[in-house]
């Protein structure tokens, strides 16, 4: 059975997507709201995780072990480290790591989690990420659609130098706060994954002032791609690694 796990981390991009349900049954875990209901003809659990790793990683652990989603879908904003990727513009996972985890005096390549069974590049499912992209086209055919590397951290990149020095070092297309630690959470439960992010601002010392004004655009752009991929998700979209 299909049962899709969505998570924003602002209320807007969750609202969003609430707003397209016409039904919905809110449960509370760990002082967060989870609203069940369906889109079209798909099950659905929409959760607001809050800004961050931890509290994202608690929210993708919940679905999994609480509701027992089938396939986790994170939503949201983030800034463009391309410079092809324009503001309003959307990524799309192929993996997502997390840039914050510094091992390296242990020998540890950076964004390795020590000791991990599995690889911390954590990829995201094929199958999700082809159903994201021909949303992308048919939701929102005059923004620009890119798939590549999600970095998350427990930090704002909000200057050049640091920009930089994560394009260097993880080759990311975009930076944000969340998505690489759902990704860890999906993937150690074998759980199929996608990160659709929607540029909001450049990442290159304008975002105090870009953020603010394209905030809602760009969180509406990528609930209008997630709302489209869930209700057309069919029963064999996505499967878990081995």
């Amino acid at each position: 059975m299909t049962k899709v796990g969505i998570i924003a981390a602002m209320e807007v991009e969750a609202e969003l997507l609430k707003s397209s349900m016409p039904s919905v049954r809110t449960h509370h875990h760990m002082s967060t709201e989870f609203c069940e209901g369906r889109l079209g003809p798909t099950d659905v659990v929409v959760v607001r995780s809050g800004i961050g790793k931890v509290n994202a990683a608690m929210c993708a652990q919940v679905l999994v072990s609480v509701f027992g989603v089938s396939h986790v879908i994170n939503t949201g904003i983030a800034g463009s480290l391309d410079a092809r990727i324009d503001i309003g513009d959307l990524v799309v996972s192929v993996d997502a790591v997390q840039h914050d985890m510094d091992a390296t005096n242990f020998g540890y390549e950076p964004g390795v989690v020590p000791q991990m069974p599995i690889s911390s590049f954590f990829r995201a499912d094929e199958g999700l990420r082809a159903r994201a992209l021909a949303a992308a086209r048919a939701c929102v055919p005059a923004v620009g659609v890119f798939e590549g590397r999600v970095l998350s951290g427990d930090c704002f990149v909000a200057d050049e130098e640091m920009k930089h020095r994560l394009v260097e070092g993880f080759q990311g297309l975009c930076c944000e706060m969340e998505g690489a630690a759902i990704a860890h959470a999906c993937a150690l439960n074998r759980v199929p994954f996608v990160v659709v992010r929607a540029i909001s601002d450049k990442a290159d010392g304008s975002a105090s002032m870009d953020y603010p004004v394209f905030e809602e655009q760009a969180a509406r752009h990528c609930a209008l791609v997630v709302r489209h991929m869930v209700e057309h998700l069919s029963e064999d979209a996505g499967t878990p690694a081995p």
